[in-house]
């Protein structure tokens, strides 16, 4: 897990920016879904909006610590 953890943040260190872009392109894929299958269970629940929103902060929080 220690060796998993050294290379997740030396890779994003260099790619600060990376996580929350792909939380905002989970938002947007999420919008996508409002409209294309609107009864579907990904549009009920809005599971990529709630897991877009965590990816982009939490990417930001890590950007500001690295």
């Amino acid at each position: 897990m220690s060796k998993f953890l050294d290379r997740a943040s030396e890779f994003l260190a260099h790619r600060k920016g990376l996580l929350p872009i792909i939380g905002l392109l989970l938002i947007l894929v999420n919008l996508l879904i409002q409209f294309i299958a609107p009864g579907s269970f990904l549009a009920a629940s809005n599971l990529l909006l709630h897991l877009g929103l965590v990816v982009a902060i939490f990417g930001l929080m890590l950007a500001w610590a690295l």
